[in-house]
């Protein structure tokens, strides 16, 4: 079996943040705790592999442990995302054509009203600045993508021959769901899962650039963003590289979605045989 080159190139990308974040809890080049005005805005350099930022903070430490950051909450929004979306998408596929399968989509449908990060912003607003609140505006944004497509898959499965022979074999419907649909809609579910996990890094980074994310001293791709848009002209490289690191990084993550997509689709297993 051939592995689509997006999926190892995505991979390989998505594998070198993730180890970053991983040795950011055991090594930094430098504690990103400690200021040191005299060495800031500083070109990259032997000393310094991505220079300094305005508070002499070395920035390739920063990006690591900012990499945490962002990777810690696109994991926990997703979480929730499939760990509520799943259950409700199921539960109104099981139920279709009744009352709680409308009120279930409709409630999806008003969520999806609005763009996601005005969503998260204005959760953030109400409930203040925090990663904790970061968390939670992305999860809720995620909740109806997954409920949306795990009821979708799961509608086209109910009409099958293994499940009215589960049916008639005395199962109910939530070990129907649990037992037969989940496993057959689980390779749906994880590509959707890697593009909603880019998806949380941008919004992440988004919500840090305007104050709404992570708060100071946590470092923050987004935050780092907006602590060098007033001073680009004279430090260009404090922009660039947290930028270059969000591209990167949500390149990556769409990349190895769509291998994964390629990879679990049926019709194009055969000319990969």
């Amino acid at each position: 079996m051939r592995w689509p080159v997006s999926l190892i190139v995505g991979a390989a990308f998505s594998v070198v943040f993730a180890a970053l974040a991983l040795i950011s809890f055991l090594w930094t080049p430098y504690d990103v705790d400690v200021l040191s005005i005299p060495d800031r805005m500083q070109a990259p350099s032997g000393a310094h592999w991505l220079g300094t930022d305005h508070l002499g903070r070395d920035i390739a430490s920063m990006l690591m442990v900012g990499a945490r950051t962002s990777i810690a909450v696109a994991i926990a929004a997703v979480g929730i995302g499939m760990g509520v979306g799943v259950p409700l998408g199921l539960w109104a596929a099981a139920r279709r054509g009744g009352l709680l399968d409308e009120v279930i989509m409709r409630g999806n449908d008003l969520i999806f009203a609005f763009p996601s990060i005005l969503i998260a912003i204005l959760i953030t607003a109400l409930a203040g600045p925090s990663v904790w609140n970061a968390i939670l505006a992305i999860g809720i944004f995620n909740i109806p993508v997954f409920a949306r497509l795990s009821r979708g898959a799961a509608l086209s499965l109910w009409s099958r021959e293994f499940i009215m022979a589960a049916r008639v074999a005395g199962k109910g419907a939530v070990h129907i769901s649990a037992e037969h649909i989940l496993p057959n809609i689980a390779n749906l579910l994880i590509v959707q899962g890697t593009i909603q996990f880019s998806v949380g890094i941008l919004v992440e980074a988004a919500l840090s650039y305007v104050g709404l994310g992570a708060q100071p001293p946590l470092p923050s791709w987004g935050r780092m963003l907006a602590d060098a848009q007033t001073l680009i002209s004279i430090a260009p490289h404090m922009a660039l590289f947290p930028g270059l690191a969000i591209v990167i990084c949500v390149l990556g993550l769409n990349l190895m979605g769509d291998g994964l997509r390629d990879l679990f689709d049926p019709k194009l297993k055969q000319g990969r045989v």
